[in-house]
């Protein structure tokens, strides 16, 4: 399997592929974003590469950077997996809707900002000023490599260059302005709660199509501080990557580059009443992509 892979070097950041535990630099592009343009071009070329990149010198000592560290926009799914709502449901006595694809309803879908918002492999994130709710959100990441527009759901996969693991960090107590009657559609602050600075980890890797194998049925965990916190599967979407990009792809044209965070399943930390604190380490993975860390400081 070779997945993409961003890491620094004396030079700055350089894009390039990992296979097995060695990674190579890009001959070619410098940038991941450079990949995803021409990727149909680069995705032809992956079958002959592996016996090529035999004869290369690997990087050493790498230090890998978030595998995207500059996405073109971020949209992020809520209310998406049948155990997160069930859960919320349960704990909290949310009245989200536990069928909504079967009423017809569509997707629901935010933006996180990108810039710094996204991070990698080994970070540590700063609670956000003022939060004791921050939260985590293990997601499946979709990368689009293709210009898309009114994409028919059978037609998803020609539109993805690959996926990786995303953490949708969310801080909880900043969702709602305050003074702001609940009922106004002021009230709700998704910038607040969803666009800080870390507040998108990414990594390790990027893992194309072609290796990923059913991406609806992909095992997910997420641990912190050691102790299992989501233990699930991309099988319990409500809305499969094909509805997701079929919605989005009809509202506005979808660029190479792009991510969309698919949604969380159960385990969150509000469910739990538990949420992070400066020192927790937050581990994540998915199967087929791999796994990272983070952590947070005040």
């Amino acid at each position: 399997m070779l997945q993409l892979v961003t890491f620094e070097t004396p030079a700055g950041s350089k894009t390039g592929l990992l296979s097995g535990n060695k990674a190579y630099p890009s001959g070619r592009f410098t940038h991941t974003l450079e990949v995803l343009a021409d990727w149909a071009d680069a995705d032809s070329k992956l079958d002959g590469l592996a016996a090529k990149l035999a004869g290369r010198e690997p990087v050493a000592a790498l230090k890998f950077l978030a595998p995207l560290p500059n996405p073109r926009n971020i949209y992020f799914a809520g209310a998406n997996y049948k155990d997160h709502v069930a859960e919320m449901k349960a704990t909290l006595g949310m009245p989200l809707d536990a069928d909504p694809k079967a009423r017809g309803l569509k997707p629901w879908f935010s933006l996180k900002a990108t810039g710094p918002t996204v991070v990698g492999p080994g970070a540590v994130v700063a609670l956000p000023r003022g939060t004791q709710m921050l939260d985590w959100e293990l997601e499946l990441a979709v990368v689009i490599g293709k210009v898309a527009k009114n994409v028919a759901a059978k037609d998803f996969a020609d539109y993805v260059a690959g996926y990786t693991v995303a953490n949708d960090l969310s801080a909880r107590d900043h969702v709602g302005r305050d003074g702001v009657p609940v009922e106004s559609p002021f009230k709700w602050d998704w910038i607040g709660q969803k666009s800080f600075d870390g507040s998108c980890p990414m990594g390790p890797a990027i893992t194309p199509t072609r290796f990923i194998g059913d991406p609806m049925n992909l095992g997910m965990k997420l641990w912190v501080n050691g102790e299992l916190m989501q233990d699930s599967n991309t099988g319990q979407m409500i809305f499969d990557i094909a509805d997701q990009i079929e919605h989005l792809s009809s509202c506005i044209t979808l660029q190479p580059g792009d991510v969309i965070l698919t949604g969380t399943p159960a385990g969150v930390g509000m469910a739990r009443k538990k949420f992070l604190r400066p020192g927790d380490v937050v581990k994540q993975w998915i199967e087929n992509i791999g796994e990272f860390e983070f952590s947070i400081r005040a």
